[in-house]
């Protein structure tokens, strides 16, 4: 199974995926992590264009076609992204699980972004104006929405874990409703 996160900078996407990694021993692939190692190479550019993407999505394929799940971590904020996730995990015979990442307080969200401090050498973190400015495409694939305004990384977890349980039909259904981490049905 492939497990595409995707948000804006500083709703929490990073701790979430790693915590939900962890919790189902996947592999992990963070396009930061990725873009920076690019830069870092000697390459002397600073804007990779989409090269940190086009590698996660050869490593995903690698590993999806031995069987291991994995979690893709990045803003994912293009519909070609998404897409691309979902190609992905289509050649490799897998089933594509979306999550989008929100936080619906605005002054959480600022505060997070404002008070990050950078986890990969040499990583530039985005600022609040980088994140509003940000070009971020709405979704037209079937996803979970989770809100993380209010609730702790346990039970963000705990709710992917929950749905990712269910049948894709059953899970489907509930993605297309983008129920939010309450479980409200509207």
């Amino acid at each position: 199974m492939l497990i595409a996160f995707g948000g804006l900078p500083g709703t929490g996407k990073t701790t979430v995926a790693q915590t939900l990694a962890r919790k189902l021993a996947a592999v992990y692939l963070r396009i930061d992590t990725l873009e920076q190692a690019f830069i870092s190479s000697g390459s002397g550019r600073a804007d990779i264009g989409p090269d940190g993407y086009l590698a996660a999505y050869a490593v995903a394929g690698d590993n999806l076609r031995l069987g291991l799940t994995v979690v893709a971590d990045s803003v994912n904020s293009l519909q070609i992204t998404r897409a691309a996730w979902r190609k992905v995990a289509l050649e490799a015979g897998v089933r594509i699980f979306e999550i989008e990442l929100i936080c619906s307080d605005t002054t959480t969200h600022r505060l997070r972004v404002e008070g990050r401090q950078p986890d990969i050498s040499g990583h530039t973190l985005p600022t609040w104006k980088n994140v509003l400015e940000r070009r971020y495409d709405p979704w037209d694939s079937e996803h979970l929405v989770v809100d993380t305004a209010n609730v702790s990384v346990e039970q963000a977890v705990e709710t992917i874990t929950r749905r990712l349980s269910m049948p894709p039909r059953e899970t489907r259904m509930l993605s297309r409703t983008k129920n939010s981490l309450s479980g409200d049905t509207p």
